[in-house]
């Protein structure tokens, strides 16, 4: 393949929580470099996905869904993902097009990219739950701020559409080298990899009883003589009764979630996998600012 002959670019994915941002991302990437649960907020730092498209490298930037903060963390996170969108050569608004009319977070995403001249490419998902006609009223509703280029309607979770759309973005990056190796899906470290997808399990398994003040550390990560990895990982939460909710009775949740993240995990590594969990209380971690450094957001935002 000659250097001519390739196109690679970013393409930022931006939109309300749940819009369906990081599952849209793993299905166009083909792999999990993404956690997803149904918690509103869940991805909390810039994701890369890197997704192949013929001569094409497509760099896709998942960013944490757009809302109105009210404390730090929010307003990190926010901030996190418009620096994304305005990384990017492309940008794709992801709306639930199962929700009843355009969310105020939509709208006002709608409102801030009119505002700064900025064009994007609007994506209607989760089609599969929606009938036509309201597909067809949401399209024009959306299309008439001016801001979008091109509608696509897709299912990230059943990938109807979703191969076009590919397609689509590939044909209009710029020429020019790739910027990662072939095989590589993502720039994520694995040792936070391994931290987010505990949290992930975490969300799935207490998503009514467990808060959003959650956090997952990878303490330790040794490679043993035998060709299977020790992963030691940390667990922090603000108040004791919540490490009692994810402790269970008798160690029987963290057990589970241990399991559930060993064997994803083992499956991702194709390594046996020896993973220990702790759970800690610290009041505080929401205001620690060697945190908001490893997931890549700005303290002060």
């Amino acid at each position: 393949m000659t250097e001519a002959a390739t196109r690679c670019g970013f393409v930022a994915l931006i939109g309300a929580p749940n819009a369906g941002k990081s599952t849209l991302l793993n299905t166009l990437v083909g792999t999990k470099v993404a956690i997803v649960s149904p918690k509103v907020q869940t991805t909390r730092s810039r994701v890369l996905g890197i997704a192949t498209e013929g001569a094409t490298q497509i760099v896709f930037v998942d960013t944490p869904g757009i809302f109105k903060p009210r404390r730090r963390l929010d307003r990190a996170m926010v901030a996190a993902a418009w620096a994304g969108a305005a990384e990017g050569d492309l940008v794709l608004l992801l709306v639930d097009a199962s929700l009843r009319g355009v969310r105020e977070e939509s709208r006002s995403i709608v409102e801030k990219l009119a505002q700064s001249k900025r064009q994007a490419i609007l994506i209607l998902n989760k089609i599969d739950a929606v009938r036509r006609e309201v597909l067809l009223a949401l399209a024009s509703d959306l299309n008439a701020s001016g801001v979008f280029t091109d509608t696509f309607m897709i299912s990230a979770l059943t990938g109807d559409g979703v191969d076009d759309l590919r397609r689509a973005l590939a044909d209009r990056l710029p020429e020019g080298p790739w910027l990662f190796p072939e095989d590589q899906v993502s720039d994520m470290p694995m040792r936070l990899l391994a931290a987010e997808i505990t949290r992930e399990k975490l969300f799935l398994r207490l998503q009514q009883e467990l808060p959003y003040a959650v956090a997952v550390e990878t303490e330790d990560w040794e490679e043993q003589k035998d060709g299977s990895v020790r992963i030691s990982q940390i667990i922090y939460v603000q108040r004791n009764g919540q490490k009692a909710i994810v402790l269970g009775h008798s160690g029987q949740m963290i057990k589970a979630i241990g399991t559930a993240a060993r064997l994803e995990l083992e499956e991702i590594t194709e390594q046996r996998v020896h993973l220990s969990l702790f759970v800690k209380v610290r009041e505080n971690w929401l205001d620690d600012p060697a945190r908001y450094s490893i997931w890549g957001l700005d303290y002060d935002a």
